[in-house]
């Protein structure tokens, strides 16, 4: 949530004008809660949940600061995008427990993110900027019918530079076979 759906630094610097000194501004009541949305959240949110074959949960790790940003997350999640949505609210500094196809998280690393099974959209990079970006890239990625494309960019898939990161758990044999060149072809590059 923090730094993805929610403008952290926002509120946070608001927490620290309210709160001068505190070694951990985040610590105190109202910092979760008061988070606004990022420009483009709330709409690829809802765009992403409203899509026939999608199944959107989200993913936060709590603040070991602050015992309140629990239950301030959750009423985050209700106040902006409605009661139903807390069903699939899953807090945990554990990412890499979670199974799906992607993730979209700020941090590449420290939470599990490294480990998550699924691919991870690197929210904040280059290639993934901003919610617009990210939903572009789903609206490349869902086929017509509503189901995840087959067939892709796959190259931003293996490329390390790229916002997306792992090979949609594809063994080493078929990532061969996607990255094999037809016979006398060798020289296409």
């Amino acid at each position: 949530m923090d730094h993805v759906l929610c403008d952290y630094e926002e509120a946070w610097a608001k927490q620290q004008n309210l709160f001068p000194g505190l070694e951990f501004p985040q610590s105190q009541p109202g910092m979760y809660i008061g988070m606004n949305p990022l420009p483009g959240a709330i709409e690829t949110y809802r765009w992403l949940d409203d899509h026939p074959e999608t199944d959107v949960y989200i993913l936060t790790a709590p603040s070991v600061h602050n015992s309140h940003c629990y239950s301030e997350k959750r009423d985050w999640v209700e106040k902006y995008l409605g009661l139903s949505v807390v069903e699939n609210l899953i807090i945990t500094p554990h990412k890499n427990l979670n199974k799906g196809h992607y993730l979209i998280d700020d941090m590449a690393s420290g939470k599990g993110q490294e480990s998550f099974e699924g691919s991870l959209i690197l929210f904040g990079s280059n290639e993934f900027p901003d919610w617009a970006s990210v939903r572009a890239f789903f609206e490349k990625s869902l086929d017509p019918n509503g189901s995840l494309a087959k067939t892709g960019p796959w190259d931003a898939f293996f490329n390390s530079e790229s916002g997306v990161t792992d090979d949609f758990g594809l063994n080493q044999e078929d990532r061969d076979w996607l990255n094999m060149k037809p016979e006398g072809k060798e020289d296409l590059d």
